[in-house]
């Protein structure tokens, strides 16, 4: 069995974030990026099922500055193979982006798919409903474990109000992991050398649709409110003024 786990860099948000100077885009020129955390839990999760049967995995990412060395980290935490997709595009939207793994992975022959179920510029978590429906093939999101057994692969999918529920999909099949069942493995500095120097990063050549991406018309940043009030003073005084503040502004029900 193949897994294939998507890895993508996303904008580092502890950095400060301006727009560009269009208004439809930050301004990617001086923000840091980074491997995204959910990503790094479905590459955790596909070398976790590797363990457990013996299946092969392929860390698969957009060729942009710095995705070398997150798939060379792949491969030290367990990746058997290494590829990256040069569309000639940096910033894809979650449509254009399953629209070009819908043409990369029928070439890897890829039996399970996994990939972070959002980032923080795909909040609603669209690339795996619509990486499936492309495929063609059964999907879930919210996984918080995947177990491989026969032609089916199990999940924990997890819902609002801390329910969950197991599901099985048949394979081939596509999952966004929102954890994996342990966490990320640390790699030590040998064995990342080691990758550095021996992993051969593949190239697939493919050409992006632009037709398939949505029009930023318009970004700006939230509107900042004045800020909060620091209430001082003892219990009862600040009792008091919390009081007050609630009645004043309608929030106090009852006599």
């Amino acid at each position: 069995m193949h897994i294939v786990a998507v890895v993508r860099l996303v904008p580092d948000l502890l950095e400060e974030i301006q727009v560009n100077e269009q208004g439809t885009d930050i301004d990617r020129e001086w923000i840091g990026v980074k491997l995204c955390e959910f990503d790094d839990h479905a590459l955790e999760e596909a070398v976790l099922i590797k363990e457990a049967t013996g299946a092969s995995v392929t860390a698969l990412g957009l060729a942009v500055e710095g995705i070398d060395r997150v798939l060379q980290s792949a491969v030290a935490r367990g990746a058997d193979r290494a590829v990256k997709i040069d569309c000639g595009e940096a910033n894809l939207d979650s449509r254009a982006m399953a629209k070009l793994l819908s043409e990369a992975l029928p070439q890897l022959k890829a039996d399970l798919v996994l990939a972070g179920v959002q980032t923080p510029e795909d909040l609603f978590g669209q690339l795996v409903p619509f990486l499936g429906a492309l495929m063609g093939r059964p999907h879930a999101s919210g996984v918080t474990g995947a177990q491989v057994e026969g032609s089916a692969v199990h999940i924990q999918q997890e819902y609002g109000a801390g329910r969950a529920a197991r599901l099985k999909l048949t394979l081939p099949a596509v999952l966004g992991v929102q954890s994996a069942s342990q966490p990320p493995r640390y790699v030590s500095g040998t064995k990342l050398r080691q990758a550095i120097q021996g992993t051969k990063i593949e190239t697939l050549s493919l050409t992006a649709d632009p037709a398939s991406s949505g029009t930023v018309k318009e970004m700006r940043r939230p509107a900042r409110g004045q800020g909060a009030e620091m209430i001082d003073g003892e219990a009862e005084e600040v009792a008091g003024k919390i009081y007050e503040a609630l009645a004043s502004r309608g929030l106090l029900g009852g006599k």
